[in-house]
């Protein structure tokens, strides 16, 4: 008769894999799911701004730190910040901050010259390649970032991505460029004359990153017909089904809108809001848009599932406190 410790191994051998290596004492709690993060535009004029405002009750004013550098995968004012305030919440947590190029400064640059097709496939290929990310990992993009890792999740879903956080990202493009962060405007007001003057020019299209994502609410067949990467992502000239299958397998979809935004026009496109169409001044919610309505992303049915959540902040664009990133961002990260 077999004895009552070899049943028990036995029936141990029978469990799966983890149960039995849990039994067994030789599997550690589960490890954090990987992060990957995307960045804004910037250079060294017009870098991101990321304020970091101290708790309520201290009478510290905000501490607003344009990066000298330009916004980029590394700059330790930044991203490099928020990579280290992850890990010190998460410990044992991968971050992987996303380097368009193979330099700092060519990083930044193709923030605002390479095509965004382009960049989101150089991303798919890093992801792909990374044997830290194959069981799954959380995205966040800051600003623009934040539609491009959602054309990530969209259209290469493997590795899997779990949770998408957009931190001021605009989902439904722009239509204006009122202020941009960083000590000098020149280049800002370069852009902006380039895109009012033809952003649906094929050249432009192109080669200007912010060009990709200009939604002109007046001109809605210029923008369907002509945008090369928004007007794809959001479906508008036809559904491709595995786009819509892809976004709806995330988890949750997580929207971070700033209320004083000066920089994004309009800021109900951190929402997934925009201007009603035919003009450009009444905006309406995303629940009021054909592309909700239609559900030509999913968007409506994974809104009714509450996979979709939506956060609002005070401040101007990506200025929020430590101690606000901890509370709202931090749990959809653990």
């Amino acid at each position: 008769m077999a004895s009552p410790s070899f049943l028990w191994l036995l029936a141990v051998a029978l469990l799966p894999g983890s149960c039995a290596a849990r039994a067994l004492g030789h599997l550690d709690p589960a490890a954090p799911l990987p992060l990957v993060i995307w960045h804004g535009m910037g250079d060294p004029t017009l870098g991101s701004l990321l304020c970091w405002e101290p708790a309520s009750s201290s009478p510290t004013p905000p501490a607003c730190v344009p990066s000298l550098a330009g916004d980029s995968c590394c700059n330790p004012l930044s991203m490099g910040a928020i990579k280290k305030m992850v890990e010190k919440k998460i410990p044992g947590i991968y971050v992987l901050s996303l380097e368009i190029g193979k330099t700092l400064m060519e990083d930044v640059e193709n923030s605002f010259f390479l095509n965004v097709n382009s960049q989101v496939t150089t991303v798919c290929e890093i992801l792909a390649k990374d044997p830290k990310l194959q069981q799954g990992y959380n995205a966040m993009g800051f600003s623009q970032g934040g539609q491009f890792l959602r054309a990530v999740a969209q259209r290469c879903p493997s590795p899997p991505m779990i949770n998408l956080i957009s931190v001021g990202g605009q989902h439904q493009g722009v239509y204006g460029l009122p202020r941009c962060p960083g000590e000098s405007s020149h280049i800002c007001d370069l852009i902006r004359k380039t895109l009012n003057a033809g952003a649906y020019n094929k050249a432009i299209q192109e080669r200007l990153v912010q060009a990709e994502y200009w939604h002109d609410p007046i001109k809605e067949d210029m923008y369907r017909n002509h945008s090369i990467f928004l007007a794809d992502i959001n479906q508008e000239r036809g559904v491709n089904e595995s786009y819509k299958k892809n976004l709806m397998a995330l988890k949750k979809f997580v929207m971070v809108k700033f209320l004083n935004d000066s920089i994004v026009d309009p800021v109900d496109s951190e929402w997934f809001g925009f201007y009603r169409s035919g003009q450009a001044k009444e905006t309406i919610p995303l629940q009021e848009t054909t592309l909700y309505t239609q559900d030509r992303l999913g968007l409506k049915e994974m809104d009714n599932a509450g996979q979709l959540v939506f956060l609002a902040v005070e401040g101007d664009h990506l200025q929020l406190s430590q101690e606000w990133f901890y509370a709202h961002i931090i749990p959809f990260l653990e």
